[in-house]
């Protein structure tokens, strides 16, 4: 199949989910779509185990769709992009300790909580995976998904002092996770622990030079913004930061996805209050919703029917419910850890802890780091538990987080 086959088959059962889910299941439109997705998906499996194979045709093609590259290097720049540009940087600035805290010291210390965890839990089921699968299964699963946390809070009633802690950590974390997720696949390939200037190399070039990148990129089309008055050249501009500045960080090793999460931020502040008319920023906004909502339902479309195509044992879903409490658990300790460690200079709400973990979805950008994975049979086994995890959180944490937040701020 060529990309227009597989974008119309998948806008199609896009919309229709969409349009089924505003019309009868009345979710939250991310939850919603992929429940649907993966209904849809499970109904195929059914009548195929029943002699009637109706899902041929969509496993050709999800096996044309390359799932991380699609996600890594296509939609995400996009995605984290509209979700900075909504972002006020003075509240952002105001959560900064916090939120550098969770989305470096956190996620590390949930990546080793989760690889040390798995590895234990998976020698005693009689599953060996090395130490070093493990941590990367860690580093795979511990950030928060921006797409996922960012989809589901904006149709909920949070407070906007919690609503920015959430989203600046899910937003700047996945700097954090790719880079210990790249280290850990090269001790992986190489069999043996990088050198340490390597690894800070690494770090420095793709972190820091990312937010350098997105900074020269905001302050660029900053420029071209205040130079002209109208919405079409001016929405254009925003397009090509995220289609060609994405691009061009990939092209220069740097954080792709902290250069977009900069530039989002720089274009929404400085950008929408310095650069744009009125009549500018509406139309702006609601070009990049259109896209947001377009992209979102897409990528959960896809995450509910890869279910198709993925190799399950039947102890690999027992062993993914017994990963789930495990994940939560290393949430919880390395959220606590850093809130602990900012007690001494701010106060926190009783629930903070609670809350936070809670909100830590993880989505699409787990599933396509461990596709991402070299073939073979570990893999297969952390594709599925990967997905068993994401499955849970956006489905069963992603539905029960209003009630929760009901319950904890009435």
């Amino acid at each position: 199949m060529d990309v227009f086959e597989i974008l119309s088959v998948l806008t199609t059962l896009a919309a229709l989910f969409a349009w089924l889910n505003h019309r009868y299941v009345r979710l939250p439109p991310s939850i919603g779509v992929m429940l649907l997705a993966l209904l849809f998906s499970l109904g195929l499996v059914a009548l195929g185990a029943l002699g009637i194979h109706l899902g041929a045709g969509v496993e050709v093609l999800l096996r044309a769709v390359d799932f991380d590259e699609a996600l890594l290097h296509g939609m995400l720049g996009a995605l984290l992009f509209v979700g900075a540009l909504h972002l006020n940087l003075n509240e952002l600035a105001s959560q900064k300790g916090l939120i550098a805290l969770l989305a470096s010291g956190g996620t590390l210390l949930s990546t080793a909580l989760v690889g040390f965890g798995a590895w234990a839990l998976f020698g005693a089921l009689g599953l060996p995976l090395s130490l070093v699968t493990c941590l990367l299964f860690g580093a795979l699963i511990s950030p928060t998904d921006p797409i996922a946390v960012l989809g589901i809070l904006k149709h909920l009633r949070v407070p906007r002092s919690l609503e920015i802690k959430i989203a600046g950590e899910s937003l700047f974390n996945d700097g954090v996770s790719v880079v210990v997720f790249l280290v850990l696949l090269e001790v992986a390939r190489r069999g043996g622990a990088p050198a340490i200037g390597d690894v800070l190399e690494l770090l420095v070039v793709e972190v820091a030079g990312g937010v350098a990148f997105g900074l020269g990129l905001g302050w660029l089309a900053y420029r071209m913004l205040r130079s002209v008055d109208q919405y079409q050249v001016e929405t254009l501009i925003t397009l090509a930061i995220v289609t060609g500045g994405y691009s061009a960080a990939h092209a220069l090793h740097v954080s792709g996805p902290l250069a977009m999460v900069v530039a989002g931020l720089l274009i929404g502040n400085h950008g929408r209050r310095l650069a744009m008319s009125e009549r500018t920023r509406e139309r702006l906004d609601a070009f990049w919703e259109l896209v947001d909502e377009f992209l979102n339902a897409i990528l959960f479309v896809l995450i509910g029917l890869e279910v198709l195509i993925l190799d399950f044992e039947l102890r690999w879903i027992a062993v993914g419910l017994l990963v789930i409490p495990l994940v939560l658990a290393a949430r919880g300790s390395s959220v606590g850890a850093m809130v602990w460690l900012l007690r001494r200079w701010r106060t926190f709400s009783p629930h903070a802890v609670k809350t936070l973990t809670w909100a830590g979805l993880r989505g699409g950008i787990s599933v396509a780091l461990a596709l991402s994975l070299p073939e073979g049979p570990e893999r297969d086994l952390l594709v599925a538990i990967t997905y068993i995890v994401v499955c849970f959180s956006i489905l069963v944490q992603g539905l029960s987080i209003g009630p929760l937040l009901a319950r904890l701020y009435p």
